[in-house]
């Protein structure tokens, strides 16, 4: 036997992507002056990511149960790699035809088709385009998308798994003798009632009545005083805004925790207040008990300005006006409410403790809800008030001007109040108007009584 033989296995390298094409896309995307150098370097990673993207495009292909590859798998491959697609290749139900001009051996083209002159001038007209038309439709109702077929459907709700489980448990019959209807049975602490868990609702808003609200709250705090009024006034006057009630009085209630001292915001915040009272397209009596501590605050708070000096009488006056609008216009709807506000303004009154500014807004608040308030509630505390108050009112006994200055304050609400009540009294009960027999009375018993003097 003769020697064995050796047998040398040589892998042969795939050709790379030759440098010639990486010119000629090159000068395709502008690029004119290519050295070979670069071109060179370039071709082994443009031959990796040719391949890459081929092998991510076989995938795409096999997983689609097909063996042909098309170009979807391909611009499939290209998104996965975050590559931009190729736009204008298509997948078709007809191959592309590649056309390959003469002279250049590396350049290809897509071949149009050929078409028939005759053909297109027998060829019928196409339909005449429609006419450009417009036709309306609601957008949205007082906040509400209608259900029609223009507009988008409304979003289904998909129950939670949760919530289904609990339907389903309370569908069975219930442990320890509870009957299906829901009537419990002899085992302790069982309602034998199902309880049924309700969605949350959410309140959307359109975008009309964002931009409205984000327009109005900025006009308030501005210092434009002529669009600030032109915003009080359409809160006063405007319908369809009933959706914003909730969110305007969060506004007010909030601004006016926030700005104590901040006076002239405090009087815009007022106004604001009372013009959603006097809209009649509103249904502001379900936020009352939002607006209530507003008012109430901007009565009988301690401090309502930076400086003591600064005339905050105004804004309790007119906080008192405010309160004695709301108590007559939902009084009879809510009974509660005039005695709570009461109860909490005489306790401000008779609190020796509180500043004289609290004690003014308290007595103006109650003058505000009638002459029976007044009679009732100031009357039998006003020798006693009044005896507390009278240092605070002479020089000799309070040096402090400011404190007599807002103690006469004091004493001019207590005048009005009375005032108040003895007009109503001499309304309720006028003196009879004397009659003739009672003039010619009077006037012979006075000339008897002259003539027995003259003796």
């Amino acid at each position: 036997m003769g020697p064995p033989t050796k047998v040398v296995v040589t892998h042969s390298e795939a050709p790379h992507v030759r440098p010639d094409t990486i010119k000629i896309v090159a000068d395709s995307v502008g690029i004119s002056k290519l050295s070979d150098e670069v071109a060179s370097s370039l071709s082994p990673d443009v031959e990796y990511r040719m391949r890459e993207i081929i092998q991510e495009s076989l995938k795409f292909m096999r997983h689609s149960k097909r063996s042909i590859l098309t170009t979807e798998d391909v611009n499939c491959g290209l998104r996965l790699r975050n590559v931009e697609p190729l736009y204008g290749f298509a997948a078709g139900t007809e191959p592309l035809h590649f056309a390959q001009p003469e002279g250049h051996k590396d350049v290809f083209f897509l071949k149009d088709k050929e078409l028939e002159f005759d053909e297109i001038i027998t060829a019928p007209f196409p339909k005449c385009p429609v006419d450009v038309t417009v036709v309306p439709h609601w957008l949205a109702v007082e906040g509400v998308q209608p259900a029609i077929p223009e507009n988008p459907p409304p979003p289904v709700e998909k129950p939670s798994l949760k919530r289904t489980r609990e339907e389903a448990g309370g569908a069975r019959p219930a442990a320890n003798g509870a009957t299906p209807n829901g009537s419990a049975g002899k085992g302790p602490g069982l309602a034998g009632t199902a309880t049924e868990v309700m969605p949350v609702a959410s309140h959307l808003l359109s975008k009309e009545l964002q931009l409205y609200f984000e327009r109005i709250t900025e006009l308030v705090k501005g210092p434009d005083e002529r669009l600030r009024d032109a915003a009080l006034l359409s809160l006063a006057s405007d319908p369809g805004l009933h959706q914003l009630l909730p969110y305007f009085t969060t506004f007010i209630s909030n601004e006016v925790t926030a700005n104590l001292k901040a006076l002239p915001l405090l009087s815009v915040l007022m106004r604001m207040l009372r013009g959603l009272l006097l809209n009649p397209h509103h249904n502001i009596e379900l936020y009352l008990h939002q607006l209530m501590p507003s008012i109430i605050t901007c009565m009988v708070a301690k401090r309502l300005s930076k400086e003591a000096t600064e005339d905050h009488w105004r804004l309790r006056d007119y906080s008192a006006s405010t309160l004695a609008l709301v108590c007559g216009r939902f009084g009879a709807a809510y009974p509660n409410i005039q005695p709570r506000v009461t109860r909490t303004l005489v306790r401000a009154f008779l609190d020796p403790a509180r500043p004289l500014a609290t004690h003014y807004g308290a007595i103006m608040g109650l003058a505000s809800l009638g002459p029976r308030v007044s009679k009732l509630l100031l009357l039998p505390n006003l020798p006693t008030y009044l005896a507390w108050l009278q240092p605070e009112l002479c020089a000799g006994s309070q040096p402090n001007e400011l404190k007599r200055m807002e103690a006469n304050r004091v004493y001019g609400a207590l005048q009005v109040a009375v005032s108040t009540c003895m007009s109503a009294e001499l309304r309720l009960d006028p003196s009879p108007a004397p009659t003739a027999k009672d003039v010619a009375k009077d006037a012979s018993a006075g000339s008897a009584a002259a003539g027995g003097a003259a003796e």
